[in-house]
């Protein structure tokens, strides 16, 4: 095989149908969009409409409570944190904080606050500085030989 000789599989391409070119193409005139009303036109933008009566998003009952000072906890699970003991990106004799799990790749951007979760292995000691942590995560990194310390959540901001 050469390089001119490379071709798309057949079928691979389609082309596009060309609409409003005459009625010998058979999608001439009115393209396949029926007749008049506002639906032929352009520019319809009609979901959810029922031509004036309440639409059912409208009628259904809201659900629910959506708290606004809720905070986004970055989760992290300790055998994350192994893998990246392991791999040199963490140390394991300094302090493990957001800092350091942001520096390490371990997350990407810091949020409210770290929340360890006790999924995976962890036997490496360390000592994390964290917001959250599951009873379980904390029994395994005192196993460990580690400890955890359990920062205060910051406060939420005041609406004014």
């Amino acid at each position: 095989m050469k390089l001119d000789e490379i071709r798309d599989n057949p079928g691979a391409r389609k082309k596009r149908m060309r609409v409003g070119r005459g009625i010998g193409s058979g999608k001439g005139k009115t393209a396949g969009r029926g007749v008049k009303g506002q639906k032929a036109r352009t520019g319809v933008a009609i979901k959810g409409f029922e031509g004036g009566q309440m639409p059912l998003h409208r009628r259904l009952p809201k659900r629910g409570f959506h708290n606004i000072f809720r905070l986004d906890y970055n989760e992290v699970t300790l055998g994350r944190i192994q893998t990246a003991v392991d791999a040199g990106k963490l140390d394991a004799g300094q302090k493990v904080d957001e800092a350091a799990l942001v520096a390490a790749g371990v997350l990407r951007r810091p949020k409210a606050g770290v929340r360890v979760l006790g999924s995976g292995e962890l036997s490496a000691k360390v000592t994390l500085e964290v917001a959250y942590a599951t009873k379980s995560a904390v029994a395994a990194v005192e196993k460990a030989g580690g400890s955890i310390t359990m920062l205060a959540a910051p406060a939420p901001a005041e609406a004014e």
